[in-house]
């Protein structure tokens, strides 16, 4: 393949990627994981509104409290809050930093596969089937910490086999750094570093380095201080954190846990990570790879290793990722698609003549069958929660002050209310809103109620701490609280 058809087609996928999604770009946050999302960008929010100290990341869900509130590194949301004090505050410029990171998410699995495999057909059919996994093109314009990870993890382990091909010593640096801003970002990612530490390991056991390249290797490594001190500093106040514990504190039954599986392998992998169109590739990318004894490549450990590592980490992980949390899976992107490319290359260069015509239609045909399967996924009538704070949004923020501290629920999660009213406060769900936590949350300076609970506004004893209604809209009621004495 030419250098000139080469760009042509990494070129198509930037703006085929861009009209796909064009319509999307304007609406607000909504769907699958709109949680995480949420979540997300009422972190940026709050970094661009109240402080942009990248290690003071708030969340709205805090009382009368600062709402200090770390998990992961924030430096995607820190970043695209740096955005917003040049252009404001608005929703479509994360969308767009998304689409940004995503981007050089495609052009780093180009590299890796080019780096690999040295061919660029197959690293541009590779480039090609990943941008149109259903899972990647929906989160490629969704607020997620995991799209800055993948991206930098993706190309920290190409500069790492980059550095292998000729040992310059600048791509081992910038292997260590964006592996590490991977695992900042997204502790999973810190499986990846598997490869080098393998590798490294090998070459010290055959003794095929001196003493003098096993520090060279060590550059690799340096900043991975970094994640680890910043994870051993939060970890502590992750309370109730099922993802640290994972199955060491399963609390599913045993067939839950095989439904898990059996989802996530039947449905989740060839539907949401593959695309249908790519399940062909995949499996050829098996046959090829024991036929063609590419088990013989002196790299075939590495990825083995690589493999079984992710996959270890997808077992200890299962009870949480259940059969929704997809973009858990990011780690596995890289692994999935050089099967992807390996086998739609070997396809395509079949000396059946219908062989290498399938194959050049299923790759077309992809981008029809990712947008079918996604393209209700920013269904503002069906949101993912009340309907009610999607479509009266503007009301609800305007309804009362700003700054004034509110009562808000039901929500399990604690973040989509608080984002679409835009509000800070208490948050409650499940219709548990005692009168006596209301009345504690009055005391420390709760002015209003946010519900959309008719078990909650007809209490009696809760009724008897509501001023009076300001405003209904749908389902939900705003009102205002009474300061009175607590009881006795």
């Amino acid at each position: 393949m030419s250098n000139f058809l080469r760009n042509i087609i990494l070129l198509s996928i930037l703006v085929i990627s861009f009209l796909m999604h064009f319509k999307d770009f304007s609406k607000d946050l909504m769907s699958i994981h709109v949680w995480r999302q949420t979540q997300t960008q009422s972190t940026i929010i709050n970094f661009y509104e109240e402080d942009m100290n990248i290690l003071h990341p708030h969340r709205n869900d805090r009382g009368d409290s600062d709402g200090m509130f770390r998990m992961e590194f924030p430096l995607m949301q820190w970043l695209v809050a740096c955005t917003y004090k040049v252009f404001g505050n608005h929703l479509i410029i994360t969308r767009v930093c998304m689409f940004i990171i995503g981007l050089f998410t495609i052009l780093g699995i180009y590299q890796l596969l080019q780096t690999l495999f040295r061919n660029t057909t197959l690293a541009v059919m590779g480039t090609w089937a990943f941008n149109f996994s259903p899972c990647f093109y929906y989160y490629t314009i969704n607020p997620l910490p995991d799209n800055l990870a993948l991206c930098c993890s993706v190309w920290g382990i190409a500069f790492f086999f980059m550095w292998q091909n000729n040992e310059r010593l600048i791509y081992l640096l910038w292997a260590g750094v964006l592996l590490s801003i991977g695992t900042l970002c997204k502790l999973p990612f810190i499986v990846y570093y598997i490869v080098p530490a393998l590798y490294f390991a090998l070459q010290i056991f055959l003794k095929k380095w001196d003493g003098k390249k096993t520090i060279t290797g060590i550059v690799l490594f340096i900043p991975l201080v970094l994640p680890l001190l910043w994870y051993v500093a939060v970890m502590p106040q992750w309370n109730g954190n099922m993802i640290v514990k994972g199955m060491l504190d399963n609390q599913e039954p045993s067939n839950r846990i095989v439904e898990f599986l059996l989802h996530n392998l039947i449905s989740t992998l060839p539907e949401m990570l593959l695309n249908y169109g790519s399940v062909l590739f995949f499996l050829a990318g098996f046959y090829f790879l024991f036929t063609r004894k590419a088990f013989k490549d002196s790299r075939f450990p590495l990825m083995l290793a690589w493999s079984a590592v992710v996959v270890i980490y997808f077992l200890f992980e299962i009870n949480a990722i259940g059969v929704d949390h997809d973009y858990y899976l990011f780690p596995f992107y890289p692994l999935l698609f050089m099967l992807v490319a390996y086998g739609a290359f070997h396809l395509y260069n079949s000396n059946n003549k219908a062989v290498r015509y399938l194959t050049i239609a299923v790759l077309l045909l992809l981008p029809l069958t990712c947008y079918l399967r996604m393209q209700s996924r920013w269904n503002p009538e069906v949101p993912g929660f009340n309907k009610d704070l999607l479509v009266y949004k503007t009301e609800l923020q305007n309804a009362v002050p700003k700054n004034a501290l509110v009562v808000v629920g039901n929500d399990v999660s604690h973040f989509i209310f608080f984002y679409y009213i835009d509000k800070k406060g208490w948050g409650f769900h499940n219709d548990e809103l005692a009168a006596a936590q209301l009345q504690q949350m009055i005391e420390h300076g709760a002015k209003y109620l946010y519900t959309d609970s008719r078990n909650v506004d007809s209490n009696a004893e809760i009724i008897s701490r509501l001023d009076k209604l300001i405003l209904e809209k749908g389902t939900i009621k705003i009102y205002s609280l009474k300061k009175i004495s607590a009881e006795k």
